[in-house]
């Protein structure tokens, strides 16, 4: 059985160079281990002076679960150099095997942690929402993904876009937020708030009390990508994607060809 740090080396590589690896759901003995593979290559990220700037959580949504046959959330870390404003542009090679999600961040102004948390207490721990796209990408070769290759991957992430409007949020209009993505201004996926777990707050109040019990928290002036609200679409060089939240605002981003 290799161990957490050769994992981890190999992750790192993919990324250095761009060239996925094989799945390594074999090699890592359950959920547990494959987190530990993930704060292996987080803590070498921070040690090449990468600062975390948020969380992401993945898998909340039954359409991305079927996707990818899984059952649960999962959660991985954002980097401040991974936020992008809305009408960005991605260059070639950014983010490997890209594919696009359309979500709602939370932006937090203060920590939050327990090991029961309420919807209601990320509300108020929390400075604004805004609509989001992710660029999600994976290491792992054609995205041949089970739950252990995806969580020692840093819960495939890659990048995050952030529309520029704010808005306070209000628990019971959470859910109700309808969203439209178009690809190259043709539609390709719709959801609603709902989509993810029923409300996202209850998506970030489950991120809560699941790092409470890894022994971290959320903290003031996180990021955090609550989930997806349909179905992730491949993307590739010269794509445009779209967002409309109707009142709640739109999100844009190019990949450069």
């Amino acid at each position: 059985m290799s161990t957490s740090n050769e994992i981890a080396e190999r992750i790192l590589n993919a990324y250095d160079t761009g060239i996925p690896i094989m799945p390594v759901r074999s090699e890592v003995s359950g959920v547990a281990a494959a987190y530990a593979i993930q704060q292996a290559t987080l803590a070498t990220w921070q040690a090449r002076g990468r600062k975390i700037g948020g969380r992401k959580i993945g898998l909340t949504s039954k359409a991305v679960q079927a996707q990818l046959g899984m059952d649960e959330p999962d959660f991985g870390a954002l980097f401040t150099d991974m936020i992008l404003p809305s009408g960005a542009s991605v260059a070639p090679g950014a983010v490997i095997q890209p594919r696009v999600e359309a979500e709602i961040a939370f932006v937090l102004k203060s920590d939050l942690s327990g090991e029961r948390i309420t919807p209601e207490a990320v509300i108020a721990a929390t400075d604004y929402v805004c609509p989001a796209l992710e660029i999600c990408g994976s290491r792992i070769v054609r995205w041949d993904i089970r739950k252990e290759d995806t969580i020692a991957d840093n819960a495939s992430s890659g990048l995050v876009v952030l529309g520029s409007k704010r808005t306070r949020p209000i628990l019971g209009d959470l859910a109700s937020i309808g969203m439209l993505m178009r690809h190259d201004h043709q539609k390709v996926a719709e959801g609603k708030g709902s989509a993810c777990l029923g409300n996202p707050a209850v998506a970030v109040a489950w991120l809560g009390e699941t790092l409470t019990r890894f022994g971290s928290k959320l903290s003031a002036g996180d990021v955090v990508m609550s989930g997806a609200l349909a179905k992730m679409i491949d993307a590739k060089p010269g794509n445009h994607f779209a967002a409309d939240f109707g009142d709640f605002g739109q999100v844009v981003v190019q990949f450069a060809g």
